[in-house]
């Protein structure tokens, strides 16, 4: 998934100024975040998971927000060419100078998670994928701050980095009521972590280990269900 624009079944996204561009983690945590009226995208780049949310959870209004400029002017473009225009709203701001007159009861975000990594020489991908941008207490703090009550925060992450996301959870008053690990396939450790956060859940959380491929490379029954809304083809 890169290069030129890439065609779902209602929307269609434009990605060439934006230094991130449409990925399988963006569409999995798309498809599987849970929903409200009012949601957050944090982090929204080509605007992809914001209009997943808003083709999903039609009495939804979803805004999205991104430190960088350009990226934020295609999301504008994009969801302008969607059915859900009305719907989503997109602000160029940092997160920690986000200061909405309202809460959400859905935040949702495919964060930068490089922690101790050389950086990309090129200054926009570095700040899309390096947590120096964006660190996971700072992330947290803020979602802490914009959740509603009774919200949900989702997000997806390299498997690696999931122990000091869950730990920055816990400190900041969430703990996890979903957890899913992905693996690419069968024989492959789990690769990425999608999780739902809630304010301080002390039932038993869902959890599920499952792939994205079959051996045969096309998509496994579980990824296939997920995305099948979505996926042209």
């Amino acid at each position: 998934m890169s290069g030129g624009n890439f065609t779902f079944k209602q929307f269609t996204i434009s990605q060439e100024r934006c230094a991130m561009k449409v990925g399988t983690d963006g569409v999995l945590i798309g498809a599987w975040a849970e929903g409200g009226k009012k949601v957050l995208d944090i982090g929204t780049g080509t605007g992809l998971i914001a209009l997943m949310m808003a083709q999903r959870y039609p009495e939804a209004h979803v805004t999205g927000i991104d430190i960088d400029a350009e990226a934020c002017t295609q999301a504008q473009e994009n969801v302008a060419a969607s059915p859900f225009g009305n719907r989503i709203d997109i602000v160029t701001t940092a997160l920690q100078d986000f200061a909405p007159d309202t809460k959400f009861d859905c935040i949702v975000s495919n964060p930068p998670f490089f922690q101790n990594s050389l950086k990309n020489p090129d200054s926009r991908k570095a700040t899309a994928r390096h947590s120096d941008s964006l660190p996971f207490a700072l992330l947290f703090e803020r979602v802490a701050t914009l959740l509603d009550e009774d919200g949900r925060f989702s997000a997806v992450i390299p498997s690696e980095c999931a122990s000091d996301f869950l730990a920055e959870g816990y400190l900041h008053g969430l703990s996890v009521t979903r957890r899913c690990d992905v693996r690419t396939t069968e024989r492959k450790a789990p690769r990425r972590c999608l999780l739902t956060f809630a304010r301080n859940s002390g039932a038993a959380h869902e959890q599920l280990e499952t792939v994205l491929q079959q051996q045969d490379g096309s998509r496994s029954k579980w990824y296939e269900s997920l995305t099948r809304e979505f996926y042209v083809k």
